[in-house]
């Protein structure tokens, strides 16, 4: 029952989404724009700063996902949907696993652009080791999708939601990006070293065994109150 009540939500955002695009376009472009003014200003003469491509790979999704989740539970507030949701027999961490895998679908395409286009604009060899980098991109995504998706859910009311999201979730959420930036920083050296990615990718994974417990325990009495 769980599991089927997750897919009904997820295949609900998706059929949504299908639709109408909306979140998916404007999540693509101002996470490539997002680059682009980091080109613009960074890349000299055609040539990138050492080592800038990590970090500004991780900012454009930070930045894309925020506005993606922001995005997302305005819909389910104009629609009045969330509140059927709550209302519906269902258990509502899976409400919330079904809201999460929507996010965390939407970054990983809005990725799929974002990695090619840093590898060429930034000189960077992203694309060596695509294995890896989709480990990390996928486990920092979680973790960051974990806790954005249960401050936009708490904050859909609020009439300042806008300006809450990014306060609450950046403190947060930074120790995921910078073990992402980190995680993917190494990717980047010329002599890879394997003991240097497991250890970041083990900590993004505490980190997301941490918060989606977390989120799972607090969403429902947070979205009863």
């Amino acid at each position: 029952m769980f599991a089927r009540i997750v897919w009904l939500v997820l295949r609900k955002d998706f059929t949504v989404e299908v639709r109408s695009l909306e979140i998916a376009y404007t999540t693509v472009f101002f996470a490539i724009s997002c680059v682009l003014v980091f080109a613009f200003a960074l890349v000299q003469e055609g040539r990138a700063p050492e080592g800038g491509a990590a970090g500004i790979l991780w900012v454009a999704i930070a930045f894309a996902g925020t506005l993606a989740l922001g995005r997302t539970f305005e819909r389910e507030r104009q629609s009045d949907t969330l509140r059927a949701l709550l209302l519906a027999p269902a258990a509502r961490p899976a409400i919330y696993v079904g809201k999460l895998l929507g996010i965390v679908a939407l970054l990983l395409a809005a990725e799929l652009l974002l990695v090619p286009l840093v590898a060429f604009l930034f000189q960077a060899p992203l694309l060596v080791r695509p294995g890896w980098l989709a480990t990390v991109l996928l486990t920092g995504t979680i973790g960051f999708a974990a806790v954005g998706t249960l401050f936009a859910a708490m904050l859909v009311r609020a009439r300042s939601r806008d300006v809450l999201l990014p306060v609450l979730l950046y403190p947060i959420t930074v120790p995921v990006i910078i073990a992402g930036v980190r995680g993917t920083a190494a990717l980047l050296q010329p002599e890879f070293d394997p003991g240097i990615i497991h250890f970041w990718l083990a900590l993004l994974v505490c980190f997301d065994v941490v918060f989606v417990t977390l989120a799972l325990w607090t969403f429902e009495p947070l979205m009863t109150d």
